[in-house]
């Protein structure tokens, strides 16, 4: 089970980050525009990074992997920096989208868990696109208040009729593997799934749309459907709602299903003809940093890219929590990679969407 990570308040953070500054930072100015996720540019340590650097950092978040490709391709130019999960970064390579990152400028490379740093996801053609930020599962959440029995299948999603309309699913492909592995075992391939076996995962889903109450696609939507009692069960980015509920005092239970859960991993890339390079760079090298991990991982609760950097604000205990020495955990995980037919899969959630 994914443990819930500890969500530092905005002013203790900065606090914290204030103390230690963003060592060795350079004073680039320009700005940043960011195509990323909720609480990756947190205004607690934000402010660290503009300061240290003069560089303005503008963020425009998203709500799916999917709106990365879609975003640049359809005029890239806007945006000098992107956060996507490495089912996605290798689309982004492949389309030429993102440039190749030079390592040599990078003052922490060498402390990135080596899982990540040499993970497909980043390289490609003998070149490295991404620089790898935080990592984490897709686990199911509940309200401890509305089980009397913990669930432990994905199964119950179907089958337990007081759940309907209680339900929630991110408004995001990554269903389908879930989804796959509920039908055909948990050793199926769900990144390379026949035309025949997505049809049976586009049925089920559909037959589960009387239960949901709603495809949540931000962080803060999941969270008031919670809040609101409209919702009792749903996927989570794990850590990171279930830490927000809890400031609200809602108690909220994750949990890895018998299908297990995804494992997912975000990393940087810098846009193609980016004219902001120096602060994109900046921005490279703060988010492996100290202040970049212990800042980003104290938000979101996720975990961290660089152990080495997070072990300077987070206990022996607070490092056992995120899995920052336990790599087996990590293993456990159906790691994300980028679907052999993208666009079926695609195409296959969106049925499901569309489906009355």
């Amino acid at each position: 089970m994914k443990t819930i990570g500890t969500k530092l308040g905005t002013a203790v953070a900065a606090a914290a980050l204030a103390v230690t500054g963003f060592a060795g930072a350079a004073h680039a100015e320009g700005e940043l525009n960011l195509l990323t996720w909720e609480g990756y540019t947190d205004e607690s340590f934000v402010s660290v990074f503009e300061a240290n650097t003069g560089c303005k950092v503008t963020p425009t978040y998203v709500g799916s992997n999917d709106e990365f490709p879609a975003k640049l391709a359809g005029g890239g130019g806007v945006y000098d920096l992107v956060s996507p999960s490495v089912d996605t970064t290798t689309i982004l390579m492949k389309a030429g989208l993102v440039e190749e990152i030079d390592v040599s400028r990078l003052e922490n490379w060498d402390q990135v868990f080596p899982q990540f740093s040499s993970h497909s996801g980043v390289n490609h053609d003998g070149g490295v696109y991404g620089v790898p930020y935080t990592w984490g599962a897709i686990p199911f959440m509940y309200r401890a208040d509305s089980f009397d029995e913990a669930p432990t299948s994905i199964m119950q999603l179907w089958e337990d009729e007081s759940l309907s309309g209680k339900v929630s699913l991110w408004d995001d492909k990554t269903n389908i593997y879930v989804v796959a592995r509920m039908i055909y075992g948990n050793d199926v391939n769900v990144y390379d799934l026949s035309d025949d076996q997505l049809a049976a995962v586009r049925d089920k889903l559909i037959e589960l749309k009387p239960a949901i109450r709603k495809y949540w696609s931000t962080a803060g939507e999941l969270v008031n459907l919670y809040a609101n009692g409209e919702v009792t069960i749903s996927n989570t980015w794990g850590g990171y709602q279930s830490a927000l509920l809890a400031d609200e005092g809602i108690e909220m239970i994750e949990f890895i299903p018998a299908e297990n859960a995804d494992g997912w991993a975000d990393a940087w890339q810098i846009v193609a003809g980016s004219p902001n390079e120096d602060c994109a760079y900046q921005w490279l090298n703060f988010s492996i940093s100290p202040e970049g991990q212990c800042g980003v991982v104290g938000i979101t609760g996720y975990s961290g890219s660089n152990p080495t950097a997070l072990g300077t604000c987070k206990s022996d205990e607070e490092m056992m929590m995120l899995h920052m020495d336990d790599f087996g955990y990590l293993d456990s995980l159906v790691l994300w990679q980028e679907p052999a037919r993208v666009d079926a899969y695609i195409n296959t959630w969106n049925a499901v969407k569309a489906a009355q």
